[in-house]
């Protein structure tokens, strides 16, 4: 029987003798075994990825998120306990829980967004390009513009959208995060986002 967890279900080993072959090969890739990880890597990845896929949509988040749990299962195969259930059900709790933290990631920052328009200081949607414009560019490439670009703010507008967008946190976690009142995080980061918006356009400055 598979398990259900809301939406998702996903199949335990094909049998008990299976769930010890994974117990095997996790207590050796605990002890540094490489073969025995590549053995849990063959074993685990394609339903790791089809689990990450249902929850984001997206392949490349996806496979983002299966690397990270690989990573774990290396540096964290010593701590297993069979009170966890199998390694396999372990593997694929931390693959579902991370794919859900991305998800809520990118609500709170659409949420930020949404908070964030461009017009509430002056701009003019109509015209000045938009920042779309980079979508030709592939994901690492924006991710390294947006990078480049987030180190030319100042370093108060920096902080803040750092924390909105790559940590994930609210507007007001970020505000006791850095000690400073809701409305003054919320400037700097609708401030940020309009700088950047400029940088990745190439707008001159004002």
């Amino acid at each position: 029987m598979p398990h259900r967890s809301g939406t998702l279900t996903f199949p335990d080993p094909i049998d008990p003798a299976q769930a010890q072959q994974d117990l095997a090969l996790l207590q050796r890739t605990a002890r540094g075994d490489r073969a025995a990880f590549a053995g849990l890597y063959d074993r685990f990845s394609r339903p790791l990825f089809a689990t990450a896929l249902r929850i984001l949509g997206d392949a490349r988040e996806a496979e983002d998120v299966v690397h990270d749990v690989f990573i774990t299962l290396w540096q964290r195969s010593v701590e297993f306990s069979e009170d966890r259930g199998t390694p396999f059900s372990w593997a694929v709790t931390m693959t579902r829980n991370r794919a859900i933290d991305r998800v809520r990631q990118r609500r709170r920052r659409a949420e930020i967004l949404a908070e964030a328009p461009p017009n509430d200081l002056g701009y003019d949607e109509g015209g000045g390009g938009s920042a779309d414009s980079g979508g030709t560019l592939d994901t690492q490439e924006r991710a390294g513009a947006v990078r480049r670009a987030l180190a030319t703010l100042p370093h108060d507008q920096q902080k803040a959208v750092e924390l909105a967008f790559f940590s994930g946190l609210t507007q007001q976690e970020i505000a006791e995060n850095l000690r400073q009142p809701l409305g003054t995080v919320k400037a700097r980061i609708r401030r940020g986002l309009l700088k950047l918006r400029d940088v990745l356009i190439g707008k001159p400055a004002p």
